[in-house]
């Protein structure tokens, strides 16, 4: 059981950081985060990756949980990570639809 007073440690998020940067295509992130990762996890941000797409698209919150299934907490969530966020969410959507266009 994780001790809930633990703080997070900012050296091991660093290195978990860099070895995702490692990471050289969707084979090797496949591997590497089914292994990291548990399915329920793998599952939670699938959805809200998922979620990204529809947001773009400037659909509603409610439409985005009638196509996804993605709680509306969710979907508020990615949508705040959007537009007030560190920025990973557009910088990765904008190369693929850089990657697909060309």
């Amino acid at each position: 059981m994780k001790n809930q007073q633990r703080k997070p440690s900012l050296q091991g998020q660093k290195t978990l950081f860099e070895a995702i940067s490692l990471l050289k295509n969707a084979d090797e992130a496949q591997k590497f985060l089914e292994d990291l990762c548990t399915p329920a996890e793998l599952e939670a941000m699938s959805d809200r990756w998922k979620v990204v797409y529809s947001a773009k698209e400037g659909k509603p919150y409610r439409q985005i949980y009638e196509e996804t299934g993605v709680s509306v907490t969710t979907v508020g969530r990615v949508v705040r990570a959007l537009t007030f966020g560190e920025g990973g969410y557009n910088l990765i959507f904008n190369r693929i639809q850089k990657k697909t266009s060309s």
